[in-house]
């Protein structure tokens, strides 16, 4: 498990700010908002993220039958506050088998989310086609919200993207035919304003999607 922040982008090592540059910096991309060392998922862990972010924290609420929250990375430091979250979700698939879901929001630009889908980035906009109408619609916050699905990403997944609450939601799932679990019209809770019922979240074992990327 990583034990220092990494770049967003690429997952390479991060330089924090010091005597030449008020921002974290990576060697092939610049100035970036660190992810922070993911740690084990629990509903402590949760609640850091939620109290230090400045985007929201989605997941499903409540979540399909059988499914656990398996972890939870973020984007930014202590300073700039939380720019990207990514909340993991495991469960039985909607074909059999077990599936995953990532949900990340993220600021433009920052990166995490095409980290996780396997596009070259930093933003899902060039792959997406909003001539077309959109392949799923989830309810995001009370509001019904549009994603399409994005293309040139690896074959093992399914990769939906949009815009809720005026930032980047993407929606990646594991293997790719899970990825019809999209289509069920999933209600999404911004856990910012879950409030207490954030202690009745269900946690299972760190999803190792978290860390492999």
């Amino acid at each position: 498990m990583r034990g220092e922040p990494s770049c967003p982008k690429c997952g390479g090592r991060v330089r924090a700010p010091g005597l030449f540059s008020d921002a974290w910096q990576c060697d092939a991309h610049g100035t970036v908002h660190p992810v922070q060392p993911v740690i084990p998922p629990s509903v402590e862990a949760l609640e850091v993220v939620v109290h230090r972010t400045r985007v929201p924290v989605w997941m499903p609420w409540p979540l399909p039958v059988g499914w656990l929250f398996t972890g939870v990375a973020s984007a930014g430091d202590d300073r700039s506050g939380g720019r990207a979250t990514a909340v993991a979700c495991t469960g039985p698939g909607p074909l059999g088998g077990m599936g995953e879901l990532i949900l990340v929001a993220e600021e433009l630009g920052v990166g995490l989310g095409a980290r996780y889908a396997g596009t070259e980035g930093p933003d899902p906009g060039p792959y997406m086609n909003v001539e077309k109408p959109p392949q799923a619609k989830v309810l995001a916050a009370g509001r019904p919200t549009p994603l399409w699905h994005v293309s040139k990403t690896p074959d093992d997944r399914a990769v939906f993207a949009g815009e809720a609450l005026g930032m980047w939601l993407w929606a990646v799932v594991w293997p790719e035919q899970s990825g019809l679990l999209m289509y069920d019209e999933l209600v999404l809770t911004d856990l910012r304003d879950a409030g207490a019922e954030v202690e009745l979240v269900p946690c299972g074992a760190l999803s190792p999607r978290l860390l492999e990327v």
